[in-house]
């Protein structure tokens, strides 16, 4: 550090208010050319994201995943979700379907269909992670179907009409 930079300039204090409307504009660019589309993020899927969304779904998913974390009725990744089927929880699972290594949530299918819980693939962990609220990108969630204090969550009609479509695909509702 030399003398010619002279004295350090305070950093100006901005109110958290100031900070979020900031970041929030930073965060959805208008029609920016690097986001790719619902049909590029589907060309990175693996083998098992079956059933996927629809582009019309996925958009109802990450609506539902937003409502469900702000009303804390969410349990994010994979840990998080085997611990809530081991403890009983009940809901909707949306998986990621560009999770690489596929190890990572290759039983959950099998695991979210012997407790009887529908689940349905999105194309983007990216994606998902931004509607769960998190700044990292997130592999599988579980939306609980009611809080925990028994109350109904705040999409319930969303979650209905992905439940159902989800069960659609179920196998063992043949």
């Amino acid at each position: 550090m030399s003398d010619e930079e002279g004295p350090k300039k305070k950093k100006q204090k901005t109110s958290k208010k100031d900070r979020k409307s900031t970041d929030s504009t930073s965060e959805k660019p208008a029609s920016d050319s690097n986001t790719p589309t619902y049909e590029e993020r589907c060309l990175a899927i693996n083998i098992i994201s079956s059933p996927l969304a629809s582009k019309k779904s996925t958009k109802k998913a990450h609506k539902l995943v937003r409502k469900a974390s702000q009303s804390k009725c969410l349990r994010r990744g994979v840990k998080e979700l085997v611990k809530g089927l081991r403890k009983g929880d009940k809901g909707l699972a949306i998986l990621a379907g560009d999770v690489f290594p596929i190890d990572v949530i290759s039983h959950l299918p099998v695991l979210l269909e012997e407790h009887n819980i529908p689940y349905i693939f999105v194309p983007s962990k990216r994606d998902l992670g931004a509607a769960a609220c998190t700044k990292r990108p997130t592999s599988c969630v579980l939306i609980k179907d009611k809080k925990n204090d028994g109350k109904e969550i705040d999409g319930k009609d969303l979650y209905d009409a992905l439940a159902e479509e989800a069960k659609a695909y179920d196998p063992n509702s043949n």
